[in-house]
């Protein structure tokens, strides 16, 4: 058996926190103002800039690595969780490309698992999302076909049981 070789590493773009950057910077900006006429009110700019460190790091600590048996995910500012999904148990990839992800050059890839602790997982606001998720599709099937292992749905529903009955007669 081959040994475990890293394919893809990334981490989210800090594009993510447009948004919540803007809404802090417009914060800070509105008690700059209000501590104009009550000067002990520069002591809130504390909140909003914290807040600002908080959801960089956040961004910033989260890692994705696809190696060619599994794919790793670290998230933690302070205590650092390690997830870990087999290759073979991805059933599904879906690259999602709103309009402000298309101006940056960044996609999202949403995967769907057979693994019970993490059925879904969205590697959000990665450049080169295309090349990833065709990387990762490649893996997947080379490690199905070494593994020789199949996903399969069954819907519950089917099969001759019927769903609305509950007498045995």
């Amino acid at each position: 058996m081959s040994d475990e070789s890293t394919l893809w590493k990334g981490s989210p773009s800090q594009w993510l926190n447009l948004g919540p950057f803007s809404a802090a910077i417009a914060l800070s900006l509105g008690i700059a103002f209000g501590a104009l006429f009550f000067p002990p009110a520069f002591a809130a700019l504390v909140l909003p800039l914290g807040f600002m460190l908080w959801r960089y790091l956040t961004v910033r600590t989260q890692v994705f690595e696809l190696t060619s048996e599994r794919l790793r995910i670290t998230r933690g500012v302070i205590n650092q969780q390690v997830d870990e999904i087999e290759l073979y148990r991805v059933k599904d990839s879906l690259m999602v490309r709103p309009w402000w992800m298309r101006l940056t050059g960044l996609a999202s890839i949403e995967l769907e698992t057979s693994d019970r602790s993490m059925p879904r997982l969205v590697i959000p606001a990665i450049a080169g999302g295309a090349e990833m998720r065709e990387i990762l599709r490649k893996q997947v099937e080379l490690l199905r076909d070494r593994k020789r292992v199949r996903e399969m749905d069954f819907d519950e529903t089917a099969g001759g049981s019927d769903a609305g009955s509950d007498s045995l007669a």
